[in-house]
């Protein structure tokens, strides 16, 4: 039996908002909206039927009836007009990076300290200065008219924003809302759920902290079990992780939820076969995206999850306070909205998108981001990235000696790798790297492991590799003699 889910809700009329056409005043020019295509749908897998007092919704999945699944298996995911970003999820390993922009030019477009290597873009993204510019122009406007900007413009520019976004996503624009993040997201989903004791929520073991509080935290109220896979390490098949996951489903099994691509340990997880596999079992799929967005390709229609929460703050480099929550189109009545207010009952849509006055200039930036990465070459940008952050792996294991986390395949990792270090005490590796080697990277205790997390971003170059490595180094050669004494 599946769980239930939020209290059903009747549609209603949208809110008729007047509208208005004449674009941001003084020169501010409206994001540019995409013609998205028309997206075919077949039915849907699951039916959300009224039953008992109350109209109260519950799920009847219908594994023969899976949306798009000859598509998925036949066919590589589509590609959206004017996308070039979306492709197949499993590329190959590319070392011709000619066409990439040079990382010192791509460097003076952000604000970065020019003082400080930073090899931590995965942690809360940078955004470049143009898109920032957009960002305050946006706030502005806000500020000259708040009135109109709010009342008479929201719906239209929400929409031209959610437009634009779904078209890089690979998704529908009703099936996307606007999130502050990828956590607020899995919030969402996971407190929307009406768990019943004794149901599981199965996961893996190198999932972000703050999501695994989350569902533990959802388990504790419920009843709930919060299983944890080990996956086996170094991750080498992806039929060996499907099976560690998979192994650990039972009857009680109710919820699937992993990471695309791994926070502490920086992995692109094989997610596919495990959707396809719960979507049969009639389990629930939850997808953590954070990374995911403008690192990897995406198409989200054709992967088939029932939910991805995803950040564009990261690598996307939109500014910080702009997420996104894709729900499949036959589950969205199911979400209760964070905060209930005019959008009450009139779809999906409107009952996120509108949570009471706040600043929607993170939101309205979204297609500036990605008029960005298009006006840069940035599928050249992704490639130069991971032949730089292979480098950075090759040269840490060869100065520490230890195993890897995973085989050395793009399968397994793009922009962002982690390293195992042996030393004993990754707060104060952390501390040393920032304040005696100005490096801002991420170093962190995981599964008795310390880890090394390199992000590398199209601004970074070999010199920032060549500190790290360095410095490293030599805390390593530190700890090496102090060990002796």
């Amino acid at each position: 039996m599946q769980p239930r889910l939020s209290a059903g809700r009747a549609a209603a009329q949208r809110l008729a908002f007047p509208r208005r056409d004449d674009g941001l005043r003084r020169g501010v020019r409206e994001p540019r909206a995409p013609d998205p295509a028309d997206y075919d749908r077949a039915r849907p897998a699951v039916d959300v039927a009224r039953s008992g007092p109350g109209g109260r919704r519950t799920l009847h999945r219908d594994p023969g009836r899976d949306r798009g699944a000859e598509h998925r298996k036949d066919q590589p995911p589509r590609r959206r007009p004017g996308d070039h970003t979306c492709g197949r999820q499993r590329r190959r390993h590319v070392t011709d990076v000619e066409h990439a922009p040079d990382p010192a030019g791509l460097r003076q477009l952000f604000l970065l300290r020019p003082d400080v290597v930073y090899l931590n873009h995965g942690a809360f993204g940078a955004c470049p200065r143009p898109v920032f510019d957009t960002y305050q122009r946006w706030q502005l406007e806000l500020e000259r008219q708040p009135v109109e900007f709010l009342h008479y413009r929201f719906r239209d520019l929400m929409r031209q924003a959610r437009e634009s976004l779904a078209a890089f996503l690979g998704a529908a624009p009703d099936d996307v809302v606007y999130v502050t993040n990828a956590t607020t997201g899995v919030n969402m989903v996971a407190r929307s759920l009406t768990l019943r004791p004794g149901d599981e929520v199965l996961t893996t073991d190198h999932e972000y902290g703050a999501l695994d509080r989350t569902w533990q935290f959802v388990c504790e109220q419920r009843g709930a079990r919060y299983v944890q896979a080990r996956l086996p390490l170094p991750l080498e098949s992806p039929e060996e992780v499907v099976e560690a996951v998979w192994g650990q489903r039972t009857e009680r099994t109710r919820v699937l939820f992993l990471s695309h691509v791994t926070s502490p340990t920086a992995l692109i997880l094989p997610i596919e076969p495990l959707l396809r596999r719960a979507r049969t079992a009639g389990i629930i799929t939850v997808v953590d995206g954070a990374h995911a967005p403008g690192q990897i390709p995406l198409d989200l229609d054709a992967l088939g999850a029932d939910f991805y929460a995803g950040n564009c703050h990261k690598w996307m480099c939109a500014p910080k306070g702009a997420g996104f929550l894709y729900v499949r189109r036959e589950l969205q009545s199911l979400v209760i909205p964070p905060v209930v207010s005019w959008g009450w009952r009139a779809g999906f849509i409107e009952e996120q998108q509108w949570q009471g006055t706040r600043d929607i200039a993170a939101f309205l930036s979204v297609p500036a981001a990605i008029d960005f990465l298009r006006e840069h070459n940035w599928p050249a940008v992704r490639q130069a990235c991971h032949a730089l952050v292979r480098i950075a792996r090759g040269a840490l294991e060869a100065e520490t000696g230890l195993p890897p986390l995973s085989a050395d395949s793009p399968a397994w990792y793009a922009q962002m790798v982690s390293v195992p270090l042996p030393l004993p005490d990754a707060e104060r590796a952390r501390t040393r790297l920032w304040t005696e080697f100005g490096i801002e990277a991420p170093v962190s205790e995981w599964a008795g492991r310390c880890l090394v997390r390199v992000s590398i971003q199209g601004y970074n170059t070999r010199a920032d590799v060549d500190a790290l490595v360095s410095a490293v180094a030599r805390l390593i050669s530190e700890e090496k003699r102090r060990g002796s004494r």
